[in-house]
């Protein structure tokens, strides 16, 4: 009777031994932690938007650091009364926190108004869009699971100038969202 729970104890343990070797999503590709400086940019690249709004995107957070599961960006908004097209993510939720300025976001059929210290949470699949209601503005926005705001950032980046509504449709439709509407005019 002691052997046998001898080697049923020994083959509960086993799942759990492999759980322990497991690298956890969080930890980024080396399993170190590192520091983003204030002003800076994860990998030294300032994604300049150009389309739309004049903001600019600090990656603080890449989904590289992350196995996929989050992107975490600094924006930097300059552009009074600017902000997205009405929009949906078809796989990320998406939350902001406001650390400079005035904001006014809508989320479905609900408008708020978001002033510093405020945080808010956007759900996949729900249409969004936000004006920045200061001549400057600042936010912390984070994608979970990262998908392709990375790479869609970095599209918008090289923008000379404002693209046209079927340019902003594709770069939307190529990065897992969808316009659905115009953006907020200013408040």
């Amino acid at each position: 009777m002691k052997r046998r729970k001898f080697v049923l104890a020994t083959l509960a343990l086993y799942p759990m031994s492999l759980l322990a070797k497991m690298k956890p999503s969080f930890l980024n590709e080396i399993g170190k932690s590192f520091k983003v400086k204030s002003g800076e940019a994860r990998f030294g690249e300032h994604y300049k938007m150009r389309g739309v709004t004049l903001n600019t995107l600090d990656i603080k957070i890449s989904s590289k650091d992350t196995d996929g599961s989050l992107a975490m960006f600094e924006q930097i908004g300059e552009t009074l009364n600017g902000g997205p097209p009405l929009h949906i993510h078809l796989y990320q939720d998406e939350f902001f926190y406001v650390v400079e300025g005035n904001y006014h976001f809508r989320v479905g059929e609900d408008f708020y108004n978001l002033t510093v210290g405020d945080t808010i949470f956007l759900p996949r699949n729900v249409p969004h869009a936000f004006t920045q209601l200061t001549e400057k503005g600042k936010m912390i926005v984070s994608y979970f699971p990262a998908g392709k705001m990375e790479a869609f950032f970095k599209l918008t980046s090289s923008w000379s100038g404002p693209p046209s509504k079927e340019e902003i449709n594709q770069a939307f439709l190529d990065h897992d969202m969808k316009v659905v509407g115009p953006p907020l005019a200013g408040e």
